[in-house]
């Protein structure tokens, strides 16, 4: 059974610090991890003031600033690429839902690449 639709905590690294003040301006915060700050000058997190009524609007103005990190986020037909996550204070949100995702007020937008690899034991395995 998938959970289609369902929110669900985010991993660590992904703490939520946006949206706890409704009298505070809107601000969305990046946090981007791994690799990706190769394509963010060094930084981790990022602070943009910006008014997004969704994921989708509040990634385009993070691509205004950091150009070269869209390519690594997004397919070419603009989807979020398989192995990048994108969580919205801290909730995971599915993947192919995730840039449709309103944003009302501040918010927080942590995007990391997916932790994969190794390789499985053929111990055990009949």
């Amino acid at each position: 059974m998938q959970d289609r639709g369902k929110l669900r905590p985010a991993r660590a690294g992904c703490s939520r610090t946006a949206g706890k003040d409704a009298g505070a301006p809107t601000m969305i915060t990046f946090q981007i991890s791994g690799y990706l700050t190769e394509f963010t000058g060094g930084r981790a997190e990022i602070t943009l003031d910006t008014s997004p009524a969704n994921v989708r609007e509040a990634l385009d103005s993070l691509w205004s600033e950091h150009a070269g990190l869209r390519d690594r986020v997004l397919n070419e037909l603009g989807e979020v690429r398989p192995h990048v996550n994108v969580f919205v204070n801290s909730q995971t949100v599915p993947r192919d839902q995730v840039l449709q995702t309103e944003i009302a007020g501040p918010a927080e937008v942590c995007i990391m690449p997916a932790v994969s690899g190794g390789e499985e034991s053929r111990e055990g395995l009949g």
